[in-house]
């Protein structure tokens, strides 16, 4: 793939997220997300990132095989129509699909199109879930992509997918292999019967979790999560509640953008770059890094005995 050529860092970036609802069909939410596109486009956006498997339904809270028919090759059918979208409207568009990489092997992929509508890099999930809710590893293999930051037009885009962004290390990675941002698309909500105090507690998890990510890395971070109640297939839940709330953090984990809970949403925000230079020398975090005693982090576990 031919490098994208490299932005004025210098430029705040004008950027927007797609909070979204699943609008019922692959052909309905592509028509969403292209609608959303322009007026994020009309809006000054260069720059904007969609939810987690946005082309359909959050089918992960129960296992079906017949679900499998709903992937689809990369590049493929939704990578072409993004790629129009991407061009059409003159921007560089982060979404998430559901690969069908070979007979039997799926992942959880996020795809970057250039706003030529070129396709420019992939990621696959690394860190694939399996709770009550969320039977990932029914459906996804673990990504092989590594955390390598995708070059475009607007600068270099860590992507990472959803349950990674509970992993320090892998938002670590992605900063020292030179991401200007982090971007995460996201799937996330409650169980409609967790108590109140619960549900406030999760969300506040997630949130805080990132935005440390944001300041021991001095990176922007941008989550983008899909909102709204979707129905268990299989009945034997009360379906999950996804709980919206996606934010934009600047490199001190501050606030840049917030959205609502329960509403999709064309959120817009600026990123200014060329701060993390500013930040990372304040608080050189990547400078004093004790590279020589982090071996223990490649064990599962640290035995107390040993």
């Amino acid at each position: 793939m031919t490098a994208a050529p490299r932005p004025d860092r210098r430029a705040p970036l004008q950027a927007a997220l797609v909070q979204h609802r699943d609008a019922g069909s692959v052909d309905a939410n592509l028509q969403v997300t292209e609608d959303a596109v322009a007026e994020a486009a009309a809006g000054g956006a260069r720059l904007v990132v969609l939810a987690e498997l946005h082309t359909g339904p959050y089918f992960c809270q129960t296992e079906d095989a017949a679900t499998f028919d709903r992937a689809e090759p990369i590049p493929g059918p939704s990578t072409r129509r993004l790629g129009e979208i991407a061009r059409r409207h003159g921007v560089v568009l982060v979404g998430s699909l559901f690969e069908r990489r070979a007979p039997g092997l799926y992942h959880n992929t996020a795809v970057v199109l250039e706003s030529d509508g070129r396709l420019v890099g992939t990621y696959r999930k690394m860190h694939i879930p399996d709770d009550p809710g969320y039977y990932e590893k029914f459906y996804f293999t673990p990504g092989d992509t590594g955390f390598r930051p995708i070059d475009t037009s607007v600068g270099r885009l860590g992507v990472l997918v959803c349950w990674d962004q509970w992993y320090p290390e892998a938002a670590r990675i992605t900063a020292l292999s030179g991401a200007e941002v982090l971007i995460y698309p996201t799937a996330i909500g409650w169980d409609p019967e967790d108590p109140p105090d619960e549900r406030e507690r999760q969300r506040e998890a997630w949130i805080t979790v990132q935005r440390g990510h944001a300041v021991a890395n001095g990176l922007p971070l941008v989550a983008c999560n899909r909102t709204g109640h979707e129905r268990d297939p299989s009945g034997a839940s009360a379906g999950a509640h996804f709980w919206g709330s996606s934010f934009v953090a600047g490199p001190q984990g501050e606030f840049l953008a917030r959205a609502g809970e329960h509403a999709p949403e064309v959120l817009a925000f600026t990123l200014d770059i060329a701060r993390v230079d500013t930040v990372r020398r304040m608080w050189p975090f990547l400078r004093d890094r004790r590279i020589d005693a982090y071996d223990p982090i490649l064990k599962r576990y640290i035995d107390p005995e040993s």
